[in-house]
C-alpha cells in the first residue's frame, strides 16, 4: 500500500490526462458521485454543488471517498438565486452530472436547456435507474432493484437460495457510473470537435444489460441455460467457483482452460479427475472432492500451495486484508490519504498519472476559490445579480 502525497490542490495540481477539464456535480449519492470521483481522479477540477444541510448519505462527509479530488460548494437550488449561481458555473464547464429523478432538475431551473443556453458544448451527464423515459422512469429504485429486472441478479448464487446480492457494485458502479463516464467522455470528445454539447442518459438499467451481452450470445447458441448455478461462469461448474478451507477461510478457483485444469487436479492431488472437466456426469463427484480437499488445509495453507502455479487458484481476502496482499500492495493498487486507505485511482497513464490529490470535499469548503478560480462571484453572494 502507498501514501498519496499531499501537494497541490484539486484544481492546480496537474495530475491526470482530464487536466483542464471542467465538471460541475450536482450532489447525490451513490453513482453519480462515483463517476465524479472517476472523472475527478483522472484530472477534472470536479466542483460538487451540495445542499444546504448535506445529503442523506448516513457517513462522516470527512471519510466520504467518493467525494476525494474534488471541491465543494452549497448552493439552495431552491432560493431565488439558486439556479443563477448553478447556470453561473454551467456556462463556465465542459460537463455537468445531475442523479435526480427525469424532470426534477427542469424543475429546478438548471435541466439541459437551461443550461445549453449559457453554454451550448456542455456535456450534460443524467445518471438515473430507470432511465429518463419508460414507464418505470418516475418510479423510485435501488441497485437490487435495477439489475433484477435486467436478468442479471437473477444469475448470481446457488440455485438453492435466493439470488445473492453482489453489494451496489453491479448495477450503481458498474451498469451505472462506468457507462455514464464512458458516455460523458465520448460526448467530450464530440463537443471539442464539433462545438455541440448533448445529454447522456445513463441508465443503470441499460449499462447492466449491457454487461451481459456475451452471456446473451451463450444463451442463443445454447452455450448458457438460463438458471442459477448451471453455468460455466456461474458456480456450476466444478472448477470455477468458491470453497471453504479447514479454518473457514475460502479460496477462490478459476482452473477453466485445459492447461490450467491439469494443474489444478495435480496440486490437489486429484488426478484420478484429469478427465472430469468436459465430462459433465462427473461434476457432482469432482465438487465433492474438491471441496474435500480444500476442507483438509487452511487458507493461508493452500494459498502456499497454488502461489506458484498457473492453476488460477486465489484466497479470498477481506476488505481489510486487500490492501495487505503483496502483489496490491507492490502495485499501489490501495492507497492511504489521510488517514483513509482507499483504492488508488485506476485505470494508469504513463504520460499523464493520476494520485489522491485531495480528500474528501466538506460541502462548501470551497466556496471562495471556485468562485476565484471559475470567474463566478455569484457564489459567494447573498443577494441575487444579473447575468
Amino acid at each position: 500500500m502507498t501514501t498519496a502525497g499531499t501537494a497541490g490542490t484539486a484544481a492546480t495540481a496537474g495530475h491526470g490526462p482530464l487536466t483542464g477539464v471542467r465538471v460541475v456535480e450536482l450532489a447525490g449519492i451513490g453513482p453519480g458521485p462515483f463517476a465524479a470521483m472517476l472523472l475527478a481522479d483522472l484530472g477534472a477540477d470536479v466542483v460538487r454543488v451540495d445542499r444546504p444541510g448535506g445529503s442523506s448519505l448516513a457517513i462522516d462527509p470527512a471519510h466520504d471517498v467518493t467525494n476525494r479530488n474534488k471541491r465543494s460548494v452549497i448552493v439552495d437550488l431552491k432560493s431565488p438565486d439558486g439556479p443563477a449561481r448553478v447556470l453561473d458555473l454551467a456556462a463556465r464547464a465542459d460537463v455537468l452530472i445531475e442523479g435526480n429523478r427525469p424532470g426534477v432538475a427542469e424543475r429546478l431551473g438548471v435541466g439541459p436547456e437551461a443550461c445549453h443556453a449559457r453554454n451550448p458544448r456542455l456535456v450534460y451527464g443524467r445518471m438515473t435507474g430507470w432511465g429518463q423515459d419508460g414507464p418505470l422512469a418516475h418510479r423510485a429504485g435501488h441497485d437490487v432493484a435495477y439489475i433484477a429486472l435486467t436478468g442479471t441478479l437473477g444469475m448470481i448464487g446457488a440455485p438453492d437460495t435466493p439470488p445473492a446480492v453482489p453489494a451496489n457494485l453491479l448495477g450503481d458502479y458498474a451498469g451505472g457510473s462506468l457507462y455514464l463516464v464512458v458516455g460523458v467522455l465520448a460526448a467530450l470528445h464530440h463537443a471539442r470537435a464539433t462545438g455541440t454539447g448533448q445529454v447522456v442518459d445513463a441508465a443503470i438499467v441499460d449499462g447492466t444489460a449491457h454487461l451481459s451481452a456475451m452471456i446473451h450470445g451463450m444463451l442463443a447458441a445454447g452455450g448458457w441455460q438460463d438458471r442459477r448455478g448451471a453455468n460455466l461462469l456461474d458456480g456450476g461448474c466444478p472448477y470455477y467457483g468458491t470453497y471453504e478451507t479447514a479454518d473457514g477461510g475460502h479460496m477462490a478457483v478459476g482452473a477453466l482452460e485445459p492447461q490450467f485444469y491439469d494443474e489444478f487436479v495435480r496440486l490437489l492431488d486429484l488426478e484420478d479427475f484429469a478427465d472430469a472437466r468436459r465430462d459433465w456426469t462427473r461434476w457432482g463427484d469432482l465438487r465433492e472432492a474438491v471441496a474435500a480437499r480444500f476442507k483438509s488445509r487452511t487458507r493461508q495453507e493452500w494459498t502456499a500451495v497454488f502461489e506458484d502455479s498457473d492453476a488460477c487458484v486465489a484466497p479470498v481476502l477481506s476488505l481489510r486484508e486487500a490492501p495487505h496482499h503483496p502483489h496490491l500492495a507492490a502495485r499501489g493498487t490501495f492507497t492511504d490519504h489521510g488517514g483513509i486507505t482507499q483504492p488508488a485511482p485506476a485505470p494508469r497513464f504513463s504520460a499523464t498519472p493520476t494520485a489522491v490529490r485531495s480528500g474528501p470535499a466538506r460541502p462548501g469548503a470551497d466556496t471562495a476559490g471556485v468562485a476565484r478560480d471559475w470567474d463566478a462571484p455569484r457564489l459567494v453572494t447573498d443577494l441575487p445579480q444579473g447575468d
